[in-house]
């Protein structure tokens, strides 16, 4: 039977809600929203969108690597935008990080995000 496995790393954001940075389940590895936040600080970025979800898939990477996971083993992505207008700047950075087998998405452009943030982004990572 599959074990629940809680997982975090100081080296992404520490929660700051009620859940962790991430749960393994089985093979699955389930990566709570990332926002922006600098993990040593705690600080926001705040210089753009482009720099904003640079950090934000370097919070990932962190995640991801501390389970034992890569980009490469991201089964789906969910991205949130505070405006659909940042699409394309997104899009561009994401794409430096999944550069081969790239997951499922979704893009959704939302009311607000937590501490105001212009982008957030979750991933469920598999690996056989």
């Amino acid at each position: 039977m599959a074990q629940k496995e809680i997982l975090n790393t100081k080296n992404a954001p520490a929660a700051i809600g009620p859940y962790n940075q991430a749960v393994k389940a089985d093979k699955t590895l389930y990566v709570s929203g990332q926002i922006p936040l600098i993990p040593e600080t705690m600080e926001l970025v705040e210089t753009g969108v482009i720099d904003e979800t640079h950090q934000v898939l370097k919070n990932v990477n962190a995640i991801l690597e501390n389970a034992g996971y890569t980009f490469n083993d991201v089964v789906k992505a969910s991205i949130f935008l505070s405006d659909m207008g940042n699409f394309a700047a997104v899009n561009e950075v994401y794409a430096q990080y999944f550069t081969e087998n790239q997951p499922a998405r979704e893009c959704v452009a939302v009311k607000t995000l937590p501490k105001n943030v212009n982008v957030e982004i979750s991933v469920i990572a598999w690996k056989g």
